[in-house]
C-alpha cells in the first residue's frame, strides 16, 4: 500500500448458505476440505447467486457481498449507501473483523473501532465504567491510557448519571452514545460507523457527526460511515461507494454517489402515482381520519411529474368525525435528501371551529418555486400544543422538470433545496 493509503480493499467477497446455520451440509463440507488439500478453489464459490432479496432463486447459495475493490486514504472521510440488503453491513463486518471473507484480501494499517450495532461490544451485566474499560482493552488501550480519556467520553455519551449502572438496563440511544464516545475517544486509526447513529437523538446525532468531522480534520484518523440518512452523508463524507445486490455500482465524490443513488433506488410506480387514498381508519385518531392525498395540474389531470412554470395543486381529503377548533393541517415538501423545502399550514382558514363532515384543502404551490429535482410531500393535522390527529404522513412523490422557460439549458442542475423565480433589477 501507498504511505497514505490506511486500507485497501482487494477482490473482496463473502458467500451464506440460505435456510441453515454454518456453512452447509457434511457432504459439503467435506468436499470443501477436500479441494482444499489439492489446492484447488471452493467449489461453491463458483455456484453461488446475486444477492437480491426480493427474489427467489435456484442456489442455496448468494453472495452477499462480490468482488468489492477500493483503497482509503488517511482523513478521509469514506460513505458507504445503499439499499437494505445491499451488502453494506456485511462490508463492514468483514473490515471490522467480525466474519473473514470467502474470496479477496484487507490489507490495512492500524487499529480499528467499530459501531455496527446497538450495544456490539458491551457485556449486558457489566457497569457502563467497566465497559469503557473493557472496549478499550479490546482496542489495545492501556488502562491508564482509558483512565486519561474516561472523564471526557462519559461527558460526551451524557450517561454520567447511568455509568456505574449495569448496561442491561440501558435504552439503545443511551448504549449508542456510550459505544460511540468510547470508539471516537481512545483513538483508533480507523473509525467504522454503521446505521447505529439513527437511534440517537437529534442532538446527539448532530454531535457525533460533529466529532466525526473533527476525527478526519484535526487529527486525520479516517471514518467509514453508513447511513440512509442522505443529509448526514453529504455534510460528512468526502468520497462514496454505492452498493447495490453486494456488487459495488459506483464510487465517486459525494453529490454524485448520492445523485446517482437516488436515481437507481428504484422507486415504485405507486410511489409516483401523484396520488394515495386511505381507508377511514388507516391514517388519523378519534377526531379526524386522513382520506386521500393528491397533486394535479389546472386542467384536473392527476401527475406525479411536473414542470417548473406550472402550478401544482394538492388536495387533503379528511374526514372530521367531532366538531374541532383551532386545527392546523400542514403541507411539508422535503427532498430526496430529507431536507424541508417549505412547510405550509392551514391557519389563515382553521382557526375556528369545523364541523362535523367531510372536508377538503387544496393548496397551490406556485410555478417556479421548486428545484428541477424530486420532492416527498408529506401532510399531518394537529391542534398545535395539544396533540396530533395524525403525524406528518409520507403519501408520494413528485419529480420537476425544468421547462426551458427561463432560458437554462435542459435539466441543468441547480443547488438548493428549491430554486425560486425572484425578482432582479440591475442600475448603472
Amino acid at each position: 500500500m501507498g504511505s497514505d493509503i490506511i486500507l485497501k480493499v482487494e477482490g473482496v467477497g463473502k458467500q451464506y448458505r440460505l435456510g441453515l446455520v454454518g456453512t452447509g451440509t457434511i457432504s459439503h463440507d467435506l468436499n470443501r476440505w477436500w479441494n482444499k488439500i489439492r489446492g484447488k478453489e471452493d467449489p461453491y464459490l463458483k455456484v453461488g447467486e446475486t444477492n437480491i432479496r426480493i427474489e427467489k432463486g435456484d442456489s442455496q447459495y448468494v453472495w452477499a457481498i462480490k468482488n468489492i475493490n477500493f483503497e482509503v486514504k488517511r482523513g478521509e472521510v469514506l460513505g458507504i449507501v445503499g439499499k437494505n440488503g445491499a451488502g453494506k453491513s456485511t462490508l463492514l463486518k468483514i473490515l471490522s473483523r467480525v466474519t473473514g471473507p470467502s474470496t479477496g484480501e484487507i490489507k490495512t494499517k492500524g487499529r480499528i473501532a467499530s459501531l455496527l450495532e446497538v450495544g456490539t461490544g458491551f457485556h449486558p451485566e457489566m457497569t457502563g465504567r467497566e465497559n469503557i474499560y473493557l472496549n478499550g482493552a479490546i482496542l489495545g488501550m492501556t488502562k491508564a491510557e482509558i483512565s486519561d480519556k474516561i472523564d471526557e467520553i462519559i461527558d460526551f455519551s451524557g450517561c454520567l448519571r447511568y455509568v456505574d449502572t449495569p448496561v442491561k438496563r440501558y435504552s439503545s440511544g443511551m448504549k449508542v452514545r456510550l459505544a460511540f464516545a468510547v470508539a471516537a475517544h481512545l483513538e483508533p486509526d480507523i473509525l467504522v460507523v454503521d446505521e447505529v447513529l439513527a437511534v440517537g437523538d437529534a442532538e446527539f446525532q448532530k454531535k457525533a457527526i460533529g466529532k466525526m468531522q473533527d476525527i478526519s480534520n484535526s487529527d486525520g484518523r479516517t471514518v467509514l460511515f453508513v447511513s440512509h440518512n442522505m443529509a448526514a452523508v453529504k455534510s460528512l463524507c468526502t468520497r462514496c461507494i454505492v452498493l447495490e445486490n453486494g456488487e459495488s455500482v459506483f464510487e465517486g465524490e459525494t453529490d454524485q454517489a448520492v445523485d446517482f443513488y437516488l436515481n437507481n433506488s428504484g422507486s415504485n410506480s405507486s410511489e409516483f402515482s401523484g396520488i394515495i387514498q386511505f381507508n377511514e381508519n388507516d391514517i388519523g385518531n378519534h377526531q379526524v381520519s386522513l382520506l386521500e392525498v393528491k397533486s394535479y395540474d389546472k386542467e384536473n389531470r392527476v401527475r406525479s411529474t411536473y414542470f417548473n412554470n406550472e402550478d401544482i395543486n394538492i388536495d387533503i381529503k379528511v374526514n372530521i368525525k367531532e366538531s374541532i377548533k383551532n386545527s392546523r393541517f400542514a403541507l411539508i415538501i422535503e427532498t430526496q435528501n430529507e431536507e424541508k423545502a417549505f412547510v405550509s399550514a392551514s391557519n389563515n382558514i382553521t382557526n375556528g371551529e369545523l364541523k362535523k363532515g367531510g372536508f377538503t384543502f387544496t393548496v397551490v404551490i406556485p410555478k417556479n418555486l421548486l428545484n428541477n429535482i424530486e420532492y416527498n410531500v408529506f401532510v399531518s393535522g394537529a391542534i398545535p400544543g395539544k396533540n396530533y390527529f395524525f403525524k406528518p404522513n409520507k403519501c408520494f412523490s413528485i419529480k420537476i422538470e425544468d421547462s426551458k422557460s427561463k432560458g437554462y439549458n435542459f435539466n441543468e442542475k441547480w443547488h438548493g433545496t428549491v430554486h425560486p423565480e425572484l425578482k432582479w433589477s440591475l442600475k448603472t
